[in-house]
């Protein structure tokens, strides 16, 4: 086999990943080794030397210098037009081992942007020296269900050329350990392999092996960086463990260039489908209006549902009310008034006006800004505003108002508050176009960052549409100015929640859910320019949401009751777990999907809306939650925990007043389309 060109000018399935040049296997650009650990001893390490066959080039036998209880090879194989590496272990007799080996890119590692899906993004320096990035350290192996497809791409940003490794394997099994750090042994067998990159000598390195390892940090929970672990599984006498990797090199004219042709890659590999549960929309809406009933508090000035910061274990209300971020008050007001008038709900009716009416009254600061955070059990109020909350009450209401315009009803009370903290907000825009993340009444600056800035973009393009005042789509194309040139253009997505300081998926799928907004409501080359930053934007978002389905191991509730994780979120660099932010994404995608004739956003669309659907609380299908029609948050995946239970488990502390405001509008489709564009 001529591996030298074993992958010169192939095109990757339907989609070219890049331009693909060669890659040359020999054995001195590969390194593996193997670990084995008698109980109660430290672990011994042994390189492997990659012997070639005689008679077949493509295979190669693994060989230490002293004799082990074990046999093992390796197989290359062509496969679409990729290098697939089959590496099979067999046992002479029983052992605890742990497999890995290196790669070398040729590549200076200095001239490298680095990528593992839904958990690092070029170098994670957004991240702080806390959490995984280059802070700590150049090099890192993760666990591979920490990533939305178990993959590490390397970028050479000066030769414009990039190398993937992903494992192909059947993720079916996990195993508990009784330690977290250090060499630990698994309670059964696992399907979790590592992967990652490293700087060997200034050569930046793709390395991958099984069972998992972590290094030179393990990330446990928020901020908290644990020492490195590794781990060891049992192979029987007689058994044999074969592992498969695939290998692609390919050429790519940006770090944006790299993740839209990787995600392609990815999703054609992995051809996630839509799953099946048993859950219409109709069912859906009916078990989630049980929140916008049961949370419902009336005995304070302000009326909402209580949404935040809850006893998973506990079917409670609390004195917290939130507008927008992990509250969403007036979003869950505006879907249960409208449920509630499609459905004669009278109920839902005039629990939603005793919102609108009492936040119109009571709901707003001297300033005229919202009362965005507010605490009636201690009697305290956050004193500082956000634009993504102050943004996202502004957008619900927008809904709110069009749809009583609609029906032969206006507010003009709200119109003018709506009015008055729109005209703030072009005061408080920057020249550059952004907007600071958090602010005074007095319009006096706390955080300068712009990561925020496209939550503005939506209300600003409805204030367009609404009040047909220029000024506000004037400002909403400065945000996309903005967003071009600062997020977009330089592929950096960052610090758009409120909690963290980081890379995070809520960025770029805000930022193109603003784009989005601008291209429905321009025409010709301006829609297109604004679409296209959206398509650019979009795969962004889509790198953090799972392809595959991570395994759980036996006793972990949420792989108990049959958890998929394909289709959902991972959230950030800071807070790796997995949710369902999804809001209007997934009409953003189905959009996309028509604009460019891209079925893939359609169908991976698809998947999202089944797929979250699956922890719905109702009688008989609790889901380890207590309140019926209270939709999960922190859904703990992998081997990180907020503060509580780990994976397998949510936190204890939990906000369903988001999460319900978030199906809500994935199960409502196209409400940007139905308020700019009819």
């Amino acid at each position: 086999m001529n591996l030298k060109s074993l992958l010169c000018g192939i095109v990757i399935g339907a989609v070219s990943i890049g331009t693909v040049e060669a890659f040359e296997y020999l054995p001195e650009r590969a390194s593996a080794s193997i670990s084995l650990k008698v109980l109660g001893n430290k672990a011994k390490h042994y390189p492997l030397i990659l012997h070639p066959s005689a008679n077949d080039r493509s295979f190669y036998q693994l060989e230490a210098t002293e004799k082990l209880p074990l046999v093992a090879f390796q197989k290359l194989k062509e496969h679409d037009g990729r290098l697939q590496i089959e590496v099979g272990i067999t046992a002479l007799e029983d052992i605890y081992f742990n497999y890995s080996q290196q790669l070398s890119t040729g590549f200076r590692h200095d001239d490298c942007q680095f990528y593992m899906p839904g958990f690092w993004y070029r170098r994670n320096l957004r991240s702080p020296k806390e959490a995984p990035s280059f802070h700590t350290s150049d090099s890192w192996l993760v666990r591979e269900d920490r990533l939305s497809t178990p993959l590490t791409g390397i970028y050479s940003e000066k030769e414009k050329r990039s190398m993937t490794i992903t494992r192909l394997d059947s993720f079916t099994d996990d195993a508990l350990t009784t330690h977290r750090e250090g060499e630990v042994i698994l309670s059964g067998k696992t399907s979790l392999g590592f992967t990652g990159f490293e700087n060997r000598n200034g050569t930046a390195m793709l390395s991958f092996g099984f069972p998992y390892r972590e290094a030179p940090k393990s990330y446990i929970r928020k901020l908290t960086l644990a020492p490195e672990v590794e781990a060891y599984q049992l192979l029987k006498k007689g058994e044999t463990v074969l592992l498969t990797w695939e290998l692609t090199d390919s050429k790519a004219e940006d770090f944006s260039e790299f993740i839209r042709t990787t995600w392609e890659y990815c999703y054609d590999t992995y051809a996630p489908k839509p799953v099946n549960t048993p859950y219409s929309i109709d069912d859906m809406k009916q078990t989630l209006s049980q929140f916008f009933v049961t949370s419902f508090v009336d005995n304070q000035p302000l009326a909402y549902n209580s949404g935040i910061h809850l006893r998973i274990d506990e079917d409670k209300r609390n004195g917290q009310a939130e507008v927008g971020f992990i509250g969403r008050v007036l979003l869950n007001a505006f879907n249960a008034w409208e449920y509630g008038w499609q459905n004669g709900r009278e109920d839902l009716k005039v629990n939603s006006t005793k919102v609108f009416d009492s936040y119109l009254k009571n709901g707003f600061t001297e300033a005229g800004f919202f009362k965005e955070s507010i605490n009636f059990d201690k009697k305290t109020e956050d004193p500082v505003r956000s634009i993504r909350r102050q943004s996202e009450g502004i957008y619900a209401m927008f809904h709110f108002l069009a749809y009583e315009k609609e029906h032969g009803r206006r507010h003009p009370g709200w119109e003018q508050r709506i009015k008055k903290m729109l005209d703030m907000f072009l005061q408080l825009q920057n020249t550059d176009g952004s907007f600071p993340r958090k602010f005074h009444d007095d319009l006096s600056i706390v955080d300068q960052s712009g990561g925020s800035t496209p939550s503005a973009t939506l209300p600003l393009v409805m204030a367009y549409k609404y009040f047909k005042d220029k000024r506000y789509l004037v400002s909403a194309k400065r945000t996309a100015e903005y967003l071009e040139n600062e997020l977009i253009s330089k592929a950096d997505y960052f610090s758009s929640t409120l909690d963290a300081n980081c890379e995070d998926k809520e960025a770029s799928l805000y930022a193109a859910t603003a784009t989005y907004y601008l291209s429905l409501i321009t025409k010709g080359e301006e829609h297109k320019h604004y679409a296209d930053l959206t398509k650019k934007a979009a795969y962004f978002a889509l790198s953090w949401y799972y392809l595959w389905d991570v395994p759980f191991a036996p006793g972990q509730m949420l792989g108990d009751i049959g958890l998929k994780t394909r289709g959902w979120g991972n959230v950030s660099v800071e807070n790796n777990h997995i949710d369902v932010f999804v809001f209007e994404f997934a009409s953003v995608l189905r959009w996309l999907s028509k604009e460019y004739n891209e079925p893939r956003f359609t169908n991976f669309a698809e998947v999202i809306s089944t797929s979250m659907r699956q922890l719905l609380p109702h009688d008989g299908h609790m889901c380890g939650i207590a309140g019926v029609g209270y939709y999960p948050e922190v859904v703990q995946h992998t081997n990180w925990d907020y503060g509580k239970n780990g994976k397998g488990y949510y936190n204890d502390i939990f906000a369903p007043g988001w999460t319900v405001a978030s199906l809500w509008e994935l199960l409502t489709p196209g409400r940007a389309e139905d308020f700019l564009v009819k």
